[in-house]
């Protein structure tokens, strides 16, 4: 059996929200699968539905860049914050979010695209001989349309384009572009704070909706129901988590009594011409990355150990 440690106890319960000595007992219960111990909580009712994105813990900056109907976000990590407020960061993070929309979005091309008379790779060592820590590019990604327009946002914003958590957008329609930038800012601040998985349900991830499905299920067939009654019970509870996790069927933050979709059909008669979502991408500084809280880290130690 897997040794249950604080760091484990500590990070299931970030996922979950639940209890630190039910985590305990679920990992030792799942004899350590974190991802089963997500789905032993559900099932007995002591936890939410596990976020994709982990706690944010890295230093950086997200950087974005638009040109036209393409626009690319990406992700420069730094160890301390301090960094994020150094000019010289800020101009490299934006160099490298300008490089990503011509170079494209895999790491090992954008290290590898000149940035002046140097690759961007050099400009990164470059910046750590300078300012004295390591630096990393962490993630690109990058959104586009053949006619319509992009959207953006970036929140904590500390220099136009850079912030702790950055959003594109891509709208496709023939409508007036002014407006339809406009509304996908809007459609970009809803995403940065709703944070969905995927514009509708057919672009989830099978294996999501499957774990949904299941944890669903084994829920209430320990409670007794009859399968048939299950079965209906799953198909409501998915739509629920639909109405969650896609962007369409969320509350639309700036109207809460409409849906993404049904703003967006409103939204038509001011853009002159029928919009679609074509994508988005959301990238929040150092979500999956765990940074050490030695206060916390003891109280959790002090759990396991019990």
């Amino acid at each position: 059996m897997a040794e249950i440690t604080a760091a484990m106890v500590k990070e299931l319960r970030e996922k979950t929200g639940a209890g630190m000595m039910d985590c305990k007992a679920a990992l030792n219960e799942t004899k350590g699968d974190m991802e089963a111990a997500v789905d032993w909580l559900r099932k007995k009712g002591l936890a939410k539905a596990a976020k994709k994105a982990g706690r944010v813990a890295a230093e950086g900056l997200i950087g974005i860049a638009i040109a036209g109907t393409k626009g690319a976000v990406v992700e420069v990590n730094a160890e301390t914050d301090f960094v994020a407020r150094n000019e010289q960061f800020q101009g490299l993070v934006k160099l490298i979010a300008d490089v990503a929309l011509s170079a494209g979005t895999e790491i090992d091309k954008i290290n590898a695209a000149k940035a002046g008379s140097m690759t961007v790779a050099e400009a990164l060592s470059a910046s750590i001989a300078t300012i004295g820590e390591n630096m990393t590019l962490r993630r690109a990604a990058g959104v586009s349309v053949a006619k319509g327009a992009i959207g953006s946002y970036v929140h904590n914003s500390v220099s136009d384009g850079l912030g702790k958590i950055g959003v594109l957008v891509a709208l496709e329609s023939t409508g007036n572009a002014a407006e339809l930038t406009a509304l996908g800012r809007l459609l970009a601040m809803h995403v940065a704070a709703a944070n969905p998985q995927a514009v509708e349900a057919a672009g989830l991830d099978p294996m999501v909706v499957r774990r949904e499905k299941d944890v669903l299920a084994d829920k209430y067939r320990q409670q007794g129901k009859p399968e048939n009654v299950i079965e209906k019970i799953v198909e409501s509870g998915l739509k629920t988590f639909y109405k969650e996790v896609c962007l369409l069927e969320q509350a639309y933050i700036h109207e809460p009594d409409k849906s993404v979709a049904q703003a967006l059909k409103a939204a038509e008669g001011k853009v002159g011409a029928p919009v679609k979502i074509a994508g988005f991408v959301r990238f929040a500084l150092g979500e999956g990355i765990e940074k050490q809280e030695s206060d916390f880290a003891a109280e959790v130690a002090a759990a396991a150990k019990s």
